[in-house]
């Protein structure tokens, strides 16, 4: 199980342990994909090309992206993910990565709950 907080905005985090470092992820309930990574994660991960994607946003725009195969430590469990490295510092976790997790955002008491579910 993770455990995370929801922002006093009212953006759902939890806190990820990448390249020895604690980073804060922003689970994003509408990007349908694993990881969007920090450009300086890129080298840490060792990425495997996989080709180009066409990622459409929340406006309709549409953005041609290199995406990525990562081995990238989830839950205490080292799990491929596909990504894509952009040059802000944010991460964005995408719901395809939450496919075998129950997503609980409980606003009112500002937490996040990831459960797995077998």
């Amino acid at each position: 199980m993770i455990q995370g907080t929801v922002s006093d905005i009212g953006v759902p985090t939890i806190t990820l342990s990448i390249a020895g470092q604690e980073w804060t992820a922003t689970i994003d309930t509408g990007f349908n994909g694993d990881l969007e990574l920090p450009e300086i994660l890129q080298e840490a991960l060792n990425p495997q090309y996989i080709g180009e994607v066409i990622s459409v946003l929340a406006g309709g725009q549409t953005l041609e992206e290199k995406l990525y195969r990562v081995n990238f430590l989830f839950d205490d469990e080292m799990i491929p993910a596909e990504a894509t490295f952009v040059a802000d510092s944010n991460i964005l976790i995408g719901t395809r990565l939450l496919r075998k997790y129950r997503l609980q955002i409980d606003f009112v008491r500002q937490t996040v709950i990831l459960e797995k579910v077998l």
